[in-house]
């Protein structure tokens, strides 16, 4: 059970993934609030002001990477960790140059979360991958790492790759490919 002063904001526009993983931290002691999109998030913030917080990389209508520094501003000792279903090489790197503490993929539980916000360190020691990655997860990746440099516009992004427009929506919307 946690005994310190332990306010943690989960933002994720999955309000089902709110309820869940609120209760498993109200649970083990944390004071628990919510927030579904950007606007909502910054003014619970505000009020708030949490010690810890979840973003999901991909709201509804927003980005956790334009929202991650906002955070940051409204509530500078907050520690963050970037959770998402669409992980990247290039959005990992970019959540941690704009202040997240970590990054972590979805499916995550309360223990990940919370083994996350503890394990800032860098870790010397971390297992390395037998294999390279396939070619559909270096596309996937490559795919991530454009739309990101054209601040997730899908037509530009597109233009930019030399496909067409719902193409390349069909893609984004499928679950990124393992390893």
């Amino acid at each position: 059970m946690q005994t310190t002063d332990q306010r943690l904001l989960i933002i994720d526009d999955d309000e089902m993934f709110c309820h869940v993983l609120s209760r498993a931290f109200t649970r083990r002691g944390y004071e628990v609030m919510t927030a579904h999109d950007a606007d909502q998030a910054l003014a619970v913030a505000v009020q708030f002001q949490p010690t810890m917080a979840t973003l999901d990389l991909k709201l509804e209508n927003s980005s956790g990477l334009k929202l991650l520094p906002e955070m940051l501003v409204a509530v500078p000792s907050c520690r963050i960790v970037v959770l998402t279903g669409y992980s990247s090489i290039a959005t990992a790197v970019e959540a941690m140059k704009l202040g997240a503490v970590n990054y972590l993929c979805k499916p995550a539980d309360a223990d990940d979360i919370i083994a996350s916000f503890e394990h800032q360190e860098g870790d010397p020691n971390i297992e390395l991958a037998d294999n390279p990655p396939s070619i559909n997860r270096i596309t996937w990746e490559h795919i991530q790492k454009v739309l990101h440099e054209h601040d997730g516009n899908i037509s530009a992004t597109a233009r930019a790759l030399g496909m067409h427009r719902r193409t390349l929506q069909r893609k984004l919307q499928k679950r990124p490919v393992k390893r």
